[in-house]
């Protein structure tokens, strides 16, 4: 078995964007700022390792997970465009469509999952796996990590610089780009279902 690595830049690139959009990290912060209120304290390690091992756990069994169903990664990437679509609309409206539980404890549950590593994130990964090098979207995963890592470390201090407005126009930003990501993932992957 020969090891070829596709290392790609444009993949690495457009992978590690999709994820930040979609984390949306910066959009999550006051609900970190909140959670840290609640809680007292946030273990940015832990949450940040969790969400890495289940985002590239399910990298590579999510398809074998959708095989066992009977799902094609087609089917699950305009799926995803779906789920990707709706998180645009709310980010750029400022619309809550899916609203979840108030968590109790701040470290795995909520934030590693559903926060970080939640179903858009998931859903994403694979409609990825369909077009990109997994090698590609691991070093993605790592890359946006770390970042979540830093965000959740300094969110205090994040909070105080960017301030609510500072937030909005990012999430605003993030929430075009991601639009543009589900037109292009269902308009790619709509006609191998036909």
């Amino acid at each position: 078995m020969s090891l070829n690595l596709n290392f790609d830049f444009r993949e690495i690139a457009t992978s590690s964007m999709i994820l930040f959009a979609v984390i949306d990290i910066i959009g999550s912060i006051p609900i970190i700022i909140g959670l840290r209120n609640k809680v007292g304290h946030i273990q940015s390690e832990k949450a940040s390792i969790v969400a890495a091992v289940l985002m590239v756990a399910f990298l590579f069994v999510g398809e074998e997970i959708l095989n066992l169903i009977g799902i094609d990664v087609n089917s699950f990437a305009v799926a995803g465009a779906f789920i990707i679509f709706f998180l645009a609309i709310e980010m750029i409206l400022g619309i809550t469509l899916y609203k979840d539980d108030a968590p109790e404890s701040a470290s795995i549950v909520p934030i590693a999952f559903p926060l970080i590593a939640g179903a858009g994130t998931m859903t994403s990964l694979l409609s990825l796996r369909a077009e990109y090098h997994v090698e590609n979207i691991i070093i993605a995963i790592v890359v946006n990590v770390i970042f979540v890592y830093f965000v959740l470390k300094s969110s205090k201090r994040l909070e105080k610089i960017l301030g609510k407005n500072g937030i909005s126009v990012i999430r605003k930003v993030f929430g075009v780009i991601l639009l543009a990501i589900a037109v292009k993932l269902f308009a790619t992957n709509i006609n191998q279902l036909f």
